[in-house]
């Protein structure tokens, strides 16, 4: 009955742990990556499985998480690293990730972001670890594999709903900056929720009341009922403010509302409000 609110939108996340490094460029297999599409430098060898893979959609004025996976090529030991160039307009805010033996950083001015493989976590001394040396041969062998690393996305305020940020890139690399696999990031423009301000929530309601709230400009809005049925449809003025009249009187007793907005081919839902109809469709008052 309820149609859920969701967007790929994370929000604004705190990256506690995360490195700035402004001597990045100075690492293995990181020369030239601010400013450039990183990836350039180096032999090139032949990928194995998928090409590495990431797609979110964010906001204008937010922040969000594009998670790169998809790594089914030969191991890679210590030193090796996945960086994310990120996509026009935007920056990359944080590598939130800080486990298994991975180390995030980013690049001064938000250019990119990283993960070093810095080898399998130390041993606590309640763990046991083989003489041989097996468990850290059987961590490198299993880096970047079925996992996935986050990255923190910043889109600027200004940009359009709907549109696909271009010249996101990814690269992977080993500890001596051969590349081992390359693949592209889709980060989508998402579309702002639009609110659904009157009628408030539980007030008494006559059989045509007027509809209102906010959304971004030119957006379609259509109001459902609980049953996904349109109750009324306008688009947002300019101003981001909409309003609309039900086409026929609402049934009485009590329901549910929600108003879906729609632009460039991106929608997002307001909150659902509950109402109670109690005017009749002829005298009903318009509250």
């Amino acid at each position: 009955m309820s149609r859920s609110w969701k967007t790929t939108i994370f929000g604004l996340l705190a990256v506690a742990g995360v490195m700035v490094m402004p001597g990045m460029a100075g690492m293995p297999g990181m020369a030239g990556m601010a400013g450039t599409a990183y990836g350039g430098e180096g032999p090139t060898t032949r990928s194995v499985g998928r090409e590495l893979w990431a797609a979110a959609t964010i906001e204008p004025g937010r922040e969000g998480i594009v998670e790169v996976g998809g790594y089914e090529g030969v191991p890679l030991g210590e030193g090796s690293v996945l960086t994310l160039t990120a996509p026009a307009t935007a920056r990359v805010t944080g590598a939130p990730f800080a486990a298994g033996g991975y180390r995030g950083s980013l690049v001064p001015g938000g250019a990119g972001g990283a993960y070093t493989f810095v080898g399998a976590p130390a041993a606590t001394s309640t763990d046991v670890a083989p003489a041989d040396g097996s468990a850290a041969d059987e961590s490198a062998s299993a880096a970047w594999k079925d996992r996935t690393f986050p990255f923190v996305l910043s889109v600027p305020a200004d940009a359009e709903p709907g549109t696909r940020l271009p010249d996101c890139a990814l690269t992977l690399r080993d500890a001596n900056g051969t590349v081992k696999q390359k693949g592209t990031c889709t980060v989508t423009v998402g579309l702002p929720a639009p609110a659904l301000s009157h009628p408030q929530s539980g007030v008494p309601l006559g059989a045509l009341p007027r509809m209102s709230g906010t959304a971004y400009p030119g957006a379609q809005v259509t109001v459902r009922d609980a049953l996904d049925e349109e109750v009324c449809a306008t688009t947002a003025a300019p101003a981001g403010t909409w309003s609309c009249v039900p086409a026929r009187p609402l049934p009485p007793g009590t329901g549910r509302l929600q108003a879906t907005a729609t632009f460039n081919g991106v929608s997002a839902m307001s909150e659902q409000i509950d109402i109670n109809v109690t005017g009749s469709a002829g005298g009903s008052r318009r509250l």
